[in-house]
């Protein structure tokens, strides 16, 4: 019953409609992984929501000129404001990846998170682990599928929440583990 209703409850946090950026922030990091994430976090640049961005989990390989091609107008915002991270294999070294970036660039104040509604959850908990002192403003990507259907009514989009839930609930596990140690 626990693992039920705290599933609904992780559901209901997953935001359905796209959100619009209200505030700016010192920097931005989008992480890898779906669709528009990336168009999204350059658009946001672009809009001046921040003066760089870091896109994270780039796979080995990838230039800023292959990301500029599938991003609308980036190419001069990929020469002057944003920087790729190839290091990141996963959420939680996404997070550690923009840690480090983060202290690189000197940022101290906020920064914007692009990834998609479903991964939102434990990416913010990933982030704040590695980010204290740090504000995080989410920014969530709706995948175009999750627009047009709902997704306790579609298959796959049910699989991909179950399992976002259960790699949520293991990355709160860590987190709560790790404060436990520090004790």
């Amino acid at each position: 019953m626990a693992g039920a209703a705290g599933f609904l409850l992780f559901a209901s946090q997953i935001a359905m409609d796209q959100p619009i950026l209200q505030r700016n922030a010192d920097g931005m990091v989008v992480l890898t992984g779906g669709a528009d994430r990336v168009a999204d976090a350059i658009r946001l640049l672009r809009d001046g929501h921040a003066r760089r961005l870091l896109i994270t989990g780039v796979r080995p390989g990838t230039s800023a000129v292959e990301i500029a091609r599938h991003a609308a107008e980036s190419t001069r915002l990929m020469e002057c404001c944003v920087d790729l991270g190839y290091a990141a294999l996963n959420t939680a070294s996404n997070a550690v990846e923009t840690a480090n970036w983060v202290q690189a660039r000197g940022i101290h104040g906020s920064i914007i998170v692009v990834t998609s509604n479903y991964h939102m959850p434990r990416a913010l908990v990933e982030m704040r682990r590695q980010l204290s002192g740090i504000e995080l403003v989410p920014y969530v990507v709706v995948p175009e599928r999750m627009r047009d259907h709902v997704w306790w009514d579609d298959f796959e989009l049910f699989r991909i929440v179950a399992s976002e839930y259960v790699k949520y609930g293991f990355a709160r596990l860590r987190v709560l583990a790790a404060s436990w140690r520090v004790q």
